[in-house]
């Protein structure tokens, strides 16, 4: 079963009456589960195994109208949260992670040179070939060292640590940009983005 994100970009008026409002529900911006953006940003399936930058948050408790509305009776869970565009504005987006990758990336060889295909936390054939067995349920799938790489039948695989840029990638861009451009228009301290998760 997946993950998917939903929320709201908050906002308040710099000259208003300092109540948030909400200003975009992110299901009108944000289109696609991406684990490495919510392992980046908020811890949420972090097999990328970077250091959130806000994890576990919960709602903030002024919250706008908006998101009780939508959560409509929804438990608060762990990884509920939120960030500010101040926050996001001052990110270190070439930041590594702290380690590599969980998933080992998968590439084959086409005549122009080797092509992504995927990445995975578990490869029978990856396993079968290094005699590795599958992790218990719910032990941490093993790391590897940066760069280490398998050629395996016409499959490679490499242990890769991603940067926040990679992680945090153009499907993120629009809305980095309307928060850009609300930030510049009340302050960033006066723009949010408040999430939660729903498997």
């Amino acid at each position: 079963m997946g993950t998917d994100i939903s929320g709201f970009v908050e906002c308040r008026a710099r000259y208003g009456g300092g109540e948030w409002q909400a200003a975009i529900d992110l299901e009108l911006i944000l289109d696609s589960r991406d684990y490495d953006a919510f392992g980046c940003l908020f811890g949420v399936r972090n097999y990328a195994n970077f250091r959130p930058l806000a994890a576990g948050r919960g709602l903030p408790a002024d919250v706008s109208a908006a998101v009780p509305a939508a959560r409509d009776g929804l438990p608060l869970r762990s990884d509920t949260t939120w960030i500010g565009w101040d926050e996001l504005a001052a990110v270190d987006w070439d930041e590594p992670a702290e380690d590599t990758d969980s998933r080992l990336h998968q590439f084959r060889q086409t005549e122009h040179g080797p092509r992504f295909v995927g990445k995975a936390g578990w490869s029978a054939r990856f396993a079968e070939a290094l005699g590795l067995t599958p992790p218990a349920p719910g032990e941490p799938l093993p790391t590897w060292p940066e760069d280490t790489e398998w050629q395996i039948g016409d499959t490679r695989y490499r242990a890769v640590r991603l940067t926040r840029r990679e992680a945090v990638g153009p499907q993120w861009q629009p809305l980095l940009a309307l928060m850009s451009t609300l930030g510049g228009l009340h302050g960033a301290e006066n723009v949010r983005l408040v999430v939660w998760f729903d498997d």
